[in-house]
């Protein structure tokens, strides 16, 4: 199982995944699920997997390829002129990817499918985010919909709801996700830290910062404990149901 979240903000983009992956509870392994290309001053992309590992592994290396192979005359995402043609070909990357899969007689089809955030910017155009669904179909961020998740989604996103604020800070957002994940954390065991966060200013055009929190990070730690003690006192403070 997976958790992941692409966020949009005034400031920028903010992403941040799990790196858990398990094929039972006694095969537990962790994995890199965030993937980002940048060419400094023209384009910064950044995508989260969510799925069959197999499937996602398989459309990373592809667009790798292919930004990497001249001869190759198949689209590379550090070609297309806009955030939409870099949607349009990971989600065909996507598509294409799970076909191979069917046409090689694997039964269940739905067992190798795989959902995508994908986030950036290219010189010239805003900052964009999209969620990618393994149909080769897509949809876009906007003021309703600020934010997408991916895999084990229930959990985390009550507080998300409640408490995004497209213009809240950097730190603000990061706390706010680290709740998030926590919650999921505590609620699945498919979930687990490492946590991959990356951060986009926009109009920067360079890659953003990065940072991955352990399971025993101090600061992860302490919004673990503060937000599980500031529920248990938030519920005591509510009035009793009369008997």
């Amino acid at each position: 199982m997976t958790y992941a979240v692409g966020m949009r903000l005034s400031r920028g983009l903010v992403f941040m995944s799990d790196t858990r992956t398990n094929a039972g509870v006694d095969n537990i392994s962790t994995f890199k699920k965030m993937f980002s290309w940048n060419t400094p001053g023209e384009r910064t992309i950044t995508l989260l997997t969510a799925g069959n590992l197999a499937t996602t592994q398989a459309v990373v290396s592809l667009l790798e390829e292919r930004t990497k192979s001249p001869e190759n005359r198949a689209p590379s995402i550090l070609e297309a002129p806009t955030m939409f043609q870099v949607a349009r070909i990971v989600s065909k990357a996507l598509k294409e990817v799970i076909e191979v899969h069917s046409r090689g007689g694997q039964q269940a089809d739905s067992a190798f499918h795989a959902t995508l955030i994908l986030g950036g910017q290219i010189k010239g155009g805003q900052s964009r985010l999209f969620l990618i669904y393994p149909e080769g179909n897509f949809i876009e961020a906007g003021d309703d919909t600020p934010f997408f998740q991916i895999g084990e989604t229930k959990y985390g996103r009550p507080i998300l709801v409640r408490a995004y604020d497209p213009n809240m800070s950097f730190a603000e957002a990061i706390k706010l996700l680290l709740v998030s994940f926590d919650s999921t954390i505590k609620a699945n065991l498919g979930v687990g830290a490492p946590l991959d966060l990356q951060l986009y200013d926009e109009d920067s055009l360079e890659a953003g910062r990065k940072e991955r929190f352990e399971a025993e990070d101090p600061y992860f730690k302490t919004i673990s404990e503060s937000w599980g003690g500031a529920l248990k006192h938030a519920l005591e403070q509510l009035p009793d149901f009369e008997t």
